[in-house]
């Protein structure tokens, strides 16, 4: 069983004993960790933090220890339920929250599962942050709230049209373009919550052709979900069958992104984001901002 520890949230494998996996009192005592961090640091304010879930097995477990640890500490929470990590992070500021937390294991296998930590305007928590939570977790500095001071739950599942919504509404998308192309597309969600997602937001496009492979919002994966060439040849046989344009798929929380080729050739991340950032400076000349994990050619699109 394996537990990491970082700045940026936990993430271990489902079972063992304390400590060396993720495990119900290490989700709960993290958890707790951020939660009582984020009152550090709006003190005074009635805090409120959004949840969201990948189809993980493991899912609804871990959202329900990490749920109520953050009522026990006078935290309201908005519930997204299946939910993807860019929904997560559209929806924090959206509902002038005070941070957030996916818990998804990004591309890992189905054993594993994980507490993403946000910050109020969305994104991921700093380094200094990071260390802070991990500091209140190992001192077990938590401070749990009387009964007429508990949080409260909202369940809320309008985020995936409120981005979708979103993401029409920017100039730059064309949908009677899309329309127009009458594209037919290859979905591959790995059994997660992509496989509402993403279709869903195809069909707002004006995408009418779409096939769906392991779109089931399971958990069980059909194979590994790291969107990389050799774990995709059940999608590129599908586009080649189909005579299909193209193939999309996406890791189970949908930060990451491949495309297909029609002839069943990776298109890869890489290029993805090089042909997007090419797309908008033609129309928007100026600067690009990425992270240190994005391609370098970047700084030539």
């Amino acid at each position: 069983m394996t537990l990491i520890k970082s700045i940026s949230g936990i993430r271990g494998t489902i079972g063992g004993k304390v400590d060396q996996g993720l495990t119900p009192v290490d989700a709960v005592k993290f958890a707790a960790a951020y939660g009582t961090w984020i009152k550090e640091h709006h003190s005074g304010k009635n805090v409120k933090v959004v949840i969201g879930r990948d189809a993980r097995i493991s899912g609804p477990m871990i959202s329900d220890l990490v749920i109520s640890t953050l009522i026990g500490l006078g935290i309201d929470v908005i519930d997204l339920g299946l939910s993807t990590t860019p929904t997560v992070e559209v929806a924090v500021p959206l509902e002038g929250a005070q941070g957030g937390i996916i818990l998804t294991a990004s591309h890992n296998p189905k054993q594993w599962n994980a507490l993403k930590l946000l910050n109020e305007k969305g994104e991921f928590i700093s380094g200094a942050d990071g260390e802070a939570v991990l500091t209140i977790a190992s001192e077990e500095r938590f401070d749990f709230a009387e009964v007429d001071e508990l949080g409260k739950v909202t369940k809320d599942d309008s985020y995936m049209q409120k981005h979708i919504d979103a993401i029409l509404a920017l100039p730059l998308v064309d949908i009677n373009a899309i329309k127009a192309a009458d594209f037919s597309i290859v979905v591959d969600a790995v059994n997660s919550s992509g496989g509402i997602f993403v279709p869903a937001l195809l069909k707002a496009l004006g995408v009418t052709k779409t096939t769906e492979m392991y779109c089931e919002p399971t958990g069980h994966f059909p194979h590994n979900p790291e969107p990389l060439p050799e774990h995709l040849t059940d999608l590129s046989d599908k586009i080649k069958e189909m005579g299909a344009d193209m193939g999309i798929t996406v890791d189970p929380d949908v930060d990451r992104l491949a495309l297909v080729c029609e002839d069943g050739s990776m298109f890869g991340e890489e290029y993805t984001l090089v042909a997007v950032a090419d797309y908008v400076l033609t129309h928007n000349p100026g600067a690009t901002v990425s992270n240190l994990s994005s391609t370098r050619a970047l700084r030539i699109a």
